[in-house]
């Protein structure tokens, strides 16, 4: 469940040039803000862009930049909008929209330029259609009312530990994983389950997401030295092409925060429509090793599932 909502309403008279702040817009079906250059019947009546955006582009470019400065309509905090599927149906204030492009072409010659120097609406706006009228004002929620079927990843969650199995230690990791994914808003948790740290268990419930079609399982321990860790063992049998990258970038990042990175054996790979990826079962660990994951993770989910093309450059 994200916490989002709307910090400003913004609009201009001429196409290209920075929005102003005002107290509340209309926002009408079919056209976008009343009064706004932007309106009109197209696919890109309103535009909208995060706080957390416009923060990354101040200490990239060490700019000042206010809330407008990129020509967005409607400024946001607490959701990452770029990672919204087109299509997805959002709820704020008064008013329904429906998300019909991510990012755009950037004009080099208009006043946003003059005035920033550098945009970031090419990469993390996006745009959208009215498909309910009203008011929309400073504070007003965001809800997230629907995401295209076909956009939604299923994952579960496997925690390999044998006190969490016998009920002697609780698990902190199923919150952390669930949290991070959370974030990226495309992702269903399908299955939770706490196995024994034996190979023949560890098996058996990875085959049985497999057999779920299940599209993402992550396991969670089992991957130090103890003759008990087994899971990259258990996984290797189930495996039918290893992703190494993953598993070895996991293993890179987090040596910045410990030396102690170099003692995981975790592996990860393909089975079937299944993405397989080993992660510690510190919960932590787990969760800056997902949030190293989670840009690329999804896009390899799309080329893995047959909904987007290579990652040609």
């Amino acid at each position: 469940m994200i916490s989002a909502k709307v910090l400003s309403v913004n609009i201009s008279e001429k196409k290209g040039d920075v929005k102003i702040p005002i107290d509340k817009g209309e926002f009408i079906k079919g056209l976008g803000l009343k009064d706004d250059s932007h309106a009109g019947d197209w696919h890109r009546q309103v535009s909208l862009l995060s706080k957390e955006s416009i923060d990354f582009m101040r200490e990239k470019s060490n700019i000042d930049v206010n809330f407008g400065d990129f020509a967005e309509n409607i400024t946001t905090q607490g959701i990452t909008l770029h990672r919204l599927p087109v299509g997805t149906v959002l709820k704020i204030g008064e008013c329904i929209l429906k998300v019909t492009q991510i990012g755009k072409e950037c004009h080099h010659g208009c006043n946003i330029m003059k005035k920033v120097g550098s945009c970031i609406m090419p990469t993390q706006g996006i745009f959208a259609t009215i498909e309910k009228s009203g008011l929309i004002q400073v504070n007003d929620e965001i809800e997230i009312i629907s995401i295209p079927e076909e956009s939604v990843f299923t994952y579960s969650i496997i925690i390999v530990s044998d006190k969490g199995s016998q009920g002697l230690r609780q698990d902190g990791c199923k919150e952390r994983i669930v949290n991070v994914l959370g974030k990226e808003i495309v992702y269903k948790l399908v299955n939770y389950v706490i196995v024994p740290d034996e190979m023949d268990k560890i098996e058996e419930v990875i085959r049985k997401n497999m057999s779920e079609k299940v599209n993402l399982i992550l396991t969670s321990g089992g991957t130090g030295f103890s003759k008990r860790d087994v899971t990259p063992e258990a996984t290797k049998k189930v495996i039918e092409r290893e992703t190494p990258g993953i598993s070895e970038y996991i293993r890179a990042r987090s040596l910045e925060k410990t030396d102690r990175a170099i003692l995981s054996r975790a592996i990860s790979g393909i089975a079937d429509e299944s993405l397989i990826i080993n992660l510690p079962g510190s919960p932590i660990a787990v969760q800056e090793s997902l949030e190293f994951i989670a840009d690329p993770l999804k896009h390899g989910l799309e080329i893995l599932l047959k909904r987007d093309a290579e990652c040609a450059r």
